[in-house]
Parts: structure tokens; C-alpha cells; sequence
């Protein structure tokens, strides 16, 4: 006697289960939270809107960012015979790699310490004997 009445699902919609929530970061296929960055560009009030698609864009430069000198601070600490990467190897990663240096020109990592580098006219000068014995004053006869 009862009629089957559909169930009501969230918000009176009609149907049965909701669906999943599905988030941005996966499907714009990032780890990085996308909607964390687009909360934080809203709340800094960098401009009065926001586009939908500043935050993924953005989340999406960053991820990049982070990945890149995770790979070159991971492959520093490999040199090194470690397993942890350190300020140091960070630092490594950073100054040898040509666009990362210039974006982090002006950045100091705390317990990164400095590249090695000895100014050439520092060094020993290298003594051929050849050259060395043709250069003294000839011996007298």
C-alpha cells in the first residue's frame, strides 16, 4: 500500500546516495592543495576576484617547484653517501643549478653552510721540472 517514494538526498535534491567529493588538486592531477592556495588568495586579498583557474595554475608551479629541488637535493645527498636530506644538500641543489640560483639569488638557507670554491691564484703553482731548468740562468763554461 505504501508507495515507493524515492529517498531525498543532500540538499532536496532528488535521488539516492551522494556522490563522492572529488577534490580539485585530484582532478587537476596535483598534490598540492588547490583549494588551500585559492583560501589563501582569497584572504590575502591580492585582487578583489579570483579566477578558477589561478589557484590550480598556481598550485601546479609550486608542486613543479618543490619537486625539481627535491630531485637535485636528493641527488646531492646521494653524492655524499646520505639517505637524509639536510640544509646542506639543499643548499648544493640550489647554487649549482643555474635558474634556481637566480631565483633564489637573494635567499639564505640557515645550516646550508657556502659552495667551495678556493680562488685559483690562492693555489700552489704547478712546477714542470722541463720548464723549470730551462728557465734558470745558463751555467758558464
Amino acid at each position: 500500500m505504501e508507495s515507493a517514494k524515492p529517498t531525498k538526498g543532500a540538499g532536496g535534491r532528488k535521488g539516492g546516495e551522494r556522490k563522492k567529493a572529488v577534490s580539485r588538486s585530484v582532478k587537476a592531477g596535483l598534490q598540492f592543495p588547490v583549494g588551500r592556495i585559492a583560501r589563501f588568495l582569497k584572504a590575502g586579498r591580492y585582487a578583489q576576484r579570483t579566477g578558477t583557474g589561478a589557484p590550480i595554475y598556481l598550485a601546479a608551479v609550486l608542486e613543479y617547484l618543490a619537486a625539481e629541488v627535491l630531485e637535485l637535493a636528493g641527488n646531492a645527498a646521494r653524492d655524499n653517501k646520505k639517505n637524509r636530506i639536510n640544509p646542506r644538500h639543499l643548499l648544493l641543489a640550489v647554487r649549482n643549478d643555474e635558474e634556481l640560483g637566480k631565483l633564489l639569488k637573494g635567499v639564505t638557507i640557515a645550516n646550508g653552510g657556502v659552495l667551495p670554491n678556493i680562488n685559483p691564484v690562492l693555489l700552489p703553482k704547478k712546477s714542470n721540472p722541463e720548464k723549470s731548468s730551462a728557465s734558470k740562468s745558463p751555467k758558464k763554461a
